[in-house]
């Protein structure tokens, strides 16, 4: 077994820990696995159909061991399947070799091995398997983590739902908002993504060679195969495609990669916003004895969580779109383009387990720095020039936005400055008074309230 420090790939080396819980899905072994659970079922669903006259429903004993196949699958059955495999240079005909001669010993199952891959073409129990293993990871890897990632923000949108924060749009002041509600727009963002990822349904086919059950319909034409290839599926908990080539077209595939991609883009656009705020010391990062952040720099904190999530983001994406672009398109009715490239679909989700994984790090080390956030609001009064402009706009004061553009504009204004200029202004004292009153941290609008009910 090679090291990990001989691996060629950081999934299966460095990061080897962090993405362990996907191998259970997009391994060798997690793939042959999966093929062989949709074999099993396939041979049980076509006993359990009364048309086939020639197999018989199978016992409770007899259909209980073939189960017990696919739970205790172990490294040293798919390594057998690899053996056959180097023999036949098919994967899939290697499971059927294999699973023949485990259950040839019984003699109740030794009379249905010829229904074993009857009337499939290993496509038929490629996409299933593979569709599997994407919604499994989809539920139990994935999305979980995507959750925890909205509920540490969640948490960091309700602590800091009043904490007012300059913003900065194009870099530059702007209106006042406070660091919770920045960080519920990237909840609500999220969610959104979430859902858009969880609502893919993932198509599924076991309908022949070219797609139209011509081998099925000849051995057996008084099934109607189609309605029983369709249970078949639904049963796998997908969503049965009734038109296809020789190949499920992975339009469900394509749509679950962008859904991840698009995910990963909001969390990109996250990770630089963080990274910005602890630049300008908004936030700072609790330090952890023993770590270093600069091997000359002794002071340094560095933002690494975050950096190491963007670096990731970028290559998930890659993979992603690519996939995305790449599986729908077959010449014809078959050919093997899209096999190789759907082998790194654990690649393009482990990738994206990583940025999720670290930008989880990365926010559990935040500190809010609510002296920081006021000295720049207190260094920025001319952003208040948008309130007064409105006020002035609501009294018919002719050409409120000018007036404030001369005082404003590429300028520092500070309270004194401001307060002049209010004082002049042909308006009511009330109206005048309001506005005299107003900080850059009164002015945050709604801010607070958005923030504590997302």
């Amino acid at each position: 077994m090679p090291s990990p420090l001989t691996a060629l790939s950081p999934l299966d080396g460095r990061y080897a820990k962090t993405v362990d819980p996907l191998r259970a899905h997009f391994s060798e072994q997690a793939l042959i696995r999966a093929r062989l659970k949709v074999e099993i079922a396939w041979l049980r669903a076509l006993a359990a159909e009364r048309g086939v006259r020639e197999l018989k429903p199978f016992s409770r004993q007899a259909a209980s061991a073939m189960q017990r196949l696919v739970a205790g699958f172990s490294e040293r059955d798919a390594e057998h399947i690899k053996n056959i495999e180097a023999q036949t240079n098919h994967d899939v005909k290697a499971i059927e070799y294999w699973l023949r001669g485990r259950l040839g010993d019984d003699p109740e199952v030794r009379r249905a091995l010829e229904f074993i891959h009857f009337a499939c073409t290993s496509e038929d129990v490629n996409n299933l398997a593979y569709a599997l293993m994407l919604s499994e990871a989809r539920g139990g890897v994935m999305l979980p983590r995507l959750e925890d990632l909205i509920a540490a923000l969640r948490t960091l949108a309700h602590r800091h739902a009043a904490l007012p924060m300059l913003s900065r749009t194009h870099g530059q002041p702007a209106s006042p908002t406070t660091l919770g509600k920045e960080m519920a727009n990237f909840v609500h963002r999220l969610r959104r993504a979430c859902d858009r990822i969880a609502g893919v349904r993932i198509l599924g086919k076991i309908n022949g060679a070219v797609g139209n059950y011509n081998a099925h319909v000849i051995a057996y034409p008084g099934v109607d195969w189609e309605r029983f290839c369709r249970r078949f599926v639904e049963r796998l908990g997908l969503e049965f495609n009734p038109y296809t080539i020789q190949i499920e077209p992975h339009d469900s595939f394509a749509e679950l990669f962008d859904a991840f991609a698009a995910a990963n883009t909001v969390l990109l656009d996250l990770d630089r916003d963080l990274w910005g705020y602890i630049s300008l010391g908004y936030f700072r990062q609790r330090p952890k004895a023993g770590e270093v952040g600069s091997s000359t720099m002794p002071h340094k904190v560095n933002p690494i969580d975050f950096e190491n999530s963007e670096g990731n983001i970028g290559v998930a994406n890659a993979l992603l779109r690519h996939l995305s672009d790449k599986l729908p398109v077959s010449r014809w009715q078959r050919d093997l383009s899209d096999s190789t490239a759907l082998r790194n679909a654990g690649s393009a989700l482990g990738h994206s387990l990583l940025a999720y994984v670290a930008c989880l790090r990365g926010l559990a080390k935040l500190e809010a720095d609510p002296r920081r956030l006021a000295e720049d609001l207190d260094a920025n009064w001319e952003v208040l020039a948008e309130p007064v402009q409105q006020v002035m706009r609501r009294y018919g004061v002719p050409e409120a936005y000018e007036k404030l553009k001369a005082l404003s504009r590429g300028k520092r204004l500070d309270r004194r400055q401001l307060a002049a200029f209010i004082r002049r202004l042909p308006i009511p004292e009330a109206a005048k008074k309001r506005l005299l009153a107003l900080t850059s941290a009164r002015y945050i609008g709604l801010a607070a309230s958005l923030a504590r009910r997302i």
